[in-house]
């Protein structure tokens, strides 16, 4: 008898991150709003800093915050294009059929756990897209088959491999810089993926990321049984094929469902993608989109089943397209008051040549939580880091991909990148982000660590 008590009495104690996580849960259940309130309440956040830091008077900031609000609409449907087209791939016949055989070999929690963030992790360095929506689905698909999974950590798991995308083949600097013409390039010249992407330095962060992150989230899941929240099984269709538009036997039917004109078109895609290439073509976000998106057309097959993904996916897309004008908007007020150049300006007036990084690291990921852009605030940002690197003699690569690395560590809980995989899973962003606090703190300890040691090795 005494041992049957016990045990559910050490149980409900919890260790020391079950009682975090549960604090950071309980916490931003009763207090975190919705993402488009989140928004607008940093767009009042961002016009009280520029009048009391900058001097700006109310009307000049609500003038840079209409000027602005549209200005990112190009770069909004090359991102919404990213989004949906890693979409369109996960969706794919092959990559369905290759996720149902790994997640029905899993049956524990924790073990789904690991799968998720590795997935979502992998995904993601391949194309930021492609591993943001492979999370969500991935997280799902093991919420349905395995008992006892806490299904709001799954997802949270699922998206915090979204933490290495800035990093990966799809880094909006790191393809920047690396491409012929870019802003900057009279004041730095063109830093080759070899020194980014393809560092050592970059490589074993990773590495690092992939390790441990899988372990961290493994071991935030609730010991006790009473504080798992199951995925709700009869309100989900994870495995619901994409069904085809047109079943008729017309020749329009015919032609709507014919491989030929699929697959056709997309291998003069991969005929001109492979010229390209060959001709001396950089790797930007223009190329990864356009692979990205007639490789799904060829894995598809049928143009009437490519279709019905892309109607499927707008519904995931819908919350960035609606949201990210005001996110323009904010960068309109950072840049028509200088806040974000003096803010960047004050990190330089106590870095070192060997620290710059780390502060870049750290300013760009302050920055990110007002304005959610990798490219669009590397705009801004970029010429302040760069000319402080040159004066100190700072390694160039270094800083600006730290920037990067700020950008994507703050995404774990700036709420706009997540909302695809909210659409996806169901969820609320008060169910996920307790936990997307505590995977912040870590990762920010493997990131400050990386770009703190890069500084130092690089110059």
């Amino acid at each position: 008898m005494t041992a049957t008590t016990e045990r559910p009495q050490r149980s409900q104690k919890g260790n020391i991150l079950d009682r975090t996580a549960g604090f950071f849960t309980n916490l931003m259940d009763k207090y975190l709003p919705d993402p488009l309130v989140i928004a607008i309440m940093l767009t009042g956040l961002t016009m009280v800093l520029a009048i009391l830091a900058q001097g700006s008077s109310p009307l000049e900031v609500v003038e840079y915050w209409g000027g602005g609000f549209w200005d990112l609409l190009a770069f909004t449907m090359q991102m919404t294009v990213v989004l949906l087209a890693g979409y369109i791939l996960a969706k794919t016949p092959l990559v369905d059929r290759l996720l149902d055989a790994l997640t029905i070999r899993i049956s524990s929690p924790r073990t789904a756990i690991i799968v998720a963030t590795l997935v979502g992790g992998i995904g993601s360095w391949l194309n930021w897209g492609f591993g943001l929506v492979m999370g969500g689905i991935i997280a799902q698909k093991l919420a349905m088959n395995v008992k006892g999974l806490h299904y709001p950590l799954a997802i949270a798991a699922g998206y915090s491999g979204f933490a290495v995308y800035g990093i990966g083949l799809s880094g909006s600097v790191p393809l920047l810089i690396a491409t012929e013409g870019h802003f900057l390039q009279e004041q730095v010249g063109i830093i080759p993926l070899a020194d980014t992407i393809f560092s050592p330095y970059l490589l074993l962060t990773n590495l690092a990321v992939l390790l441990f992150l899988p372990l961290f989230n493994m071991a935030l899941h609730p010991k006790d049984p009473a504080k798992i929240k199951e995925m709700d099984r009869t309100s989900h269709a994870v495995d619901a094929p994409i069904k085809e538009l047109d079943q008729r036997t017309t020749l329009a039917a015919k032609l709507n469902n014919s491989p030929i004109i699929g697959i056709g078109i997309g291998l003069i895609a991969l005929v001109y993608a492979f010229n390209y290439f060959f001709q001396g073509g950089t790797l930007n976000l223009d190329a990864v989109n356009f692979m990205f998106l007639f490789l799904g057309i060829i894995l598809f097959a049928r143009p009437s089943a490519f279709l019905a993904a892309v109607n499927d996916g707008v519904k995931i897309v819908s919350g960035i397209i609606i949201q990210y004008p005001f996110y323009a908007g904010i960068m309109g007020i950072l840049v028509g008051s200088g806040l974000v150049v003096s803010f960047a300006d004050w990190f330089g007036t106590f870095s070192t040549a060997e620290t710059l990084p780390f502060w870049s690291f750290i300013s760009g990921g302050i920055i990110n939580l007002l304005a959610p852009s990798g490219g669009g605030q590397w705009a801004v940002q970029g010429p302040v880091m760069m000319e402080a690197a040159q004066a100190m003699g700072a390694n160039n690569a270094a800083t600006a991909v730290a920037v990067q690395i700020g950008d994507q560590w703050t995404n774990m809980v700036q709420p706009f990148w997540i909302l695809p995989v909210l659409a996806i899973s169901g969820l609320k962003l008060r169910d996920v982000m307790g936990y997307m606090v505590l995977i912040l703190v870590f990762l920010g300890v493997i990131f400050g660590a990386a770009v703190l040691l890069w500084g130092f090795l690089a110059v």
